[in-house]
């Protein structure tokens, strides 16, 4: 009896079928013939983790720039002299050598000429803040051992070489060491009375300045209330004529204190000479730092970067911006970032509460749904407009008219301020964190939603007890999310509130303690004014990756704690979807 043999078997001439190994190895080389690498997706593998290795090495190289120049910003380099064959001398710190470009038609044998950038300062004598001198143009170059930088409150940057210290019409220490020795000992204590001089300007003095102006206020609200002819304004202007009289002696207590201050330290002068010879008297109330750069051992040099930086993180910033410190833009960001989440939290997750778990699932919530999604893709700079014309104009204008109506027409909450850019960054992240809660919410199992039910709960019970703290980790990714981009959203801010320089603190010790009308700093809008409405980029570039590096710190920082949260709740319910 004969057994069939498969379709398609074919012999050898000698009549023999060929093995069945054979066989499938022949069918298997057919098909990987057939089978092209596109239908197993390998080339779309290949390109998406190309794409992830270029945007990681990306990524990795733009955090290496920040990170050196951020870092490097405060460190103190040599001072250096050049003398150039004109006669001339130029002193201050080296930045960058670059390689001067061939003239075209150029003999391409000659050698490359070089040029130096030098940080010259001296503006108010020189007009400028950098030069740039031909390698070729210089004869020598020094590094003198007295060289001194000046960092001053006022026209930037100054570089010389002490030559006499006075105080009055008396040169008290004469040559370059005695000078030197003489303003060591007595800066520390000048600029102790000067800081306390300033100290009650701004607050103490200002204070009384604040307390007469609600005075004032107060008298012009009662006379739009009841007329200016009539018994109670009458009565509340001679309260506050009581109220003036009272003040005036502390206030001229106050303006005595600070006086004799200022003329304690009237006098105190460095004389420093500039590299062409010319002695300038610098008065030592105004200087802030002084720095020895080229006698400074290893030790000194790391006592003044932390000076430094320590300038930067606790100070005001001056000089346009170019230096001094961020602490009121350190304060206005974070202050900003955490009013935008209070107010974007609960409306981001009572509306995804609604589409998710109350709504009636149709053509109505799709479109909702749609709307959210593509309110998530309109430019930033239009929520700003719309904030400026909501909440400023109409919103706060009309609290004016209802409350702060004695201040008019100054305005009070309808101008920019740093509650309205909160709601206006509300809005610009609001659909993030719809979008992330309803995921999270749908992730929670129906099995407990229904036990919940078949216990006896009612919906909202079930949805306070069992899923909105089952959802809490995908919340809070919704949340971490929307810090990460709201706190670096620049756009709007610059329409709804932030400015180029508010040292006033939207919260200080004046009540009502939370001054949340107040126009506010952010360091993002920092860095866009360091980078190109400063008077001198060049000066501010470093200040600007020191500023980006901060920046970055600060939102990594709101993650951080934000994750630490999240992994918190994740831990104690374990189902919730991150």
């Amino acid at each position: 009896m004969s057994i069939a043999e498969p379709p398609g078997t074919t012999r050898s001439s000698d009549g023999a079928a060929p093995p069945a190994n054979d066989s499938v190895r022949l069918r298997g080389r057919s098909r990987k013939r057939l089978t092209s690498l596109f239908a197993h997706g390998e080339p779309m593998v290949w390109l998406s983790g190309g794409s992830l290795v270029l945007a990681l090495f990306m990524i990795i190289g733009l955090m290496a720039l920040v990170l050196r120049m951020g870092f490097g910003t405060f460190w103190p380099g040599p001072l250096h002299e050049l003398k150039l064959h004109d006669g001339s001398a130029v002193l201050g710190e080296v930045t960058r050598v670059q390689e001067i470009p061939a003239a075209e038609g150029a003999d391409p044998d000659e050698a490359a000429k070089l040029r130096t950038e030098v940080r010259v300062g001296n503006f108010d004598i020189t007009g400028v803040h950098f030069r740039w001198i031909d390698n070729a143009e210089i004869l020598e170059a020094t590094t003198p051992e007295f060289a001194v930088l000046i960092e001053r409150l006022e026209w930037g940057r100054f570089y010389g070489t002490p030559v006499a210290f006075e105080i009055g019409d008396e040169r008290v220490a004469e040559g370059a060491e005695a000078a030197w020795a003489a303003f060591e000992e007595h800066h520390e204590t000048v600029r102790d009375r000067w800081e306390r001089a300033r100290d009650i300007e701004k607050h103490d003095v200002g204070k009384v300045n604040h307390t007469l102006e609600a005075a004032r206020l107060s008298v012009r609200r009662v006379g739009l209330d009841h007329g200016f002819e009539s018994p109670e304004y009458r009565a509340a202007s001679a309260a506050a004529d009581e109220l003036a009289q009272g003040y005036e002696a502390e206030y001229a207590e106050l303006r005595a204190i600070v006086d004799d201050l200022d003329t304690q330290n009237e006098g105190y002068r460095i004389v420093m000479a500039t590299a062409d010879g010319e002695e300038v008297p610098l008065d030592v109330e105004g200087i802030v730092r002084a720095v020895p750069a080229n006698m400074l051992t290893t030790v000194d040099k790391w006592g003044v970067y932390g000076s430094r930086w320590g300038e930067f993180l606790t100070a005001e910033p001056r000089e346009s911006n170019s230096e001094g410190g961020v602490l009121p833009a350190i304060f206005g960001t974070v202050m900003m970032t955490l009013i935008m989440t209070i107010f974007v939290v609960p409306f981001g997750v009572l509306a995804a509460l609604y589409l998710r778990e109350y709504a009636k699932q149709g053509v109505l919530v799709s479109i909702v749904r749609i709307a959210v999604n593509n309110l998530a893709g309109v430019p930033s700079i239009v929520f700003g407009v719309f904030g400026l014309g909501f909440f400023c104009y109409i919103v706060g204008a009309r609290i004016d008219e209802l409350f702060y109506y004695e201040r008019l027409p100054s305005a009070h909450f309808g101008t920019g301020g740093i509650m309205w850019a909160s709601l206006t960054l509300s809005l610009l992240t609001l659909p993030v964190v719809i979008v992330a809660t309803e995921e999270a919410l749908a992730a929670v199992p129906n099995s407990m939603r229904e036990g919940s039910y078949a216990c006896g709960a009612s919906k909202w019970q079930t949805i306070r007890r069992i899923v909105l703290p089952r959802a809490a980790p995908g919340i809070m990714t919704g949340v971490i999310l929307a810090i990460a981009r709201g706190a670096g959203e620049v756009a709007p801010l610059m329409i709804v509130g932030a400015v180029k320089l508010a040292p006033e603190l939207p919260v200080d010790g004046v009540a009502p303690f939370v001054h949340l009308e107040r126009s506010f700093m952010h360091l993002g809008f920092h860095i866009y004014d360091l980078g190109f409405q400063s008077q001198n980029s060049e000066a501010a570039k470093p200040m600007v990756f020191t500023t980006t590096l901060l920046l970055i710190s600060i939102v990594v920082l709101l993650n951080v704690a934000a994750i630490g949260v999240r992994s918190r709740l994740n831990r104690r319910f374990g189902t919730g979807r991150i």
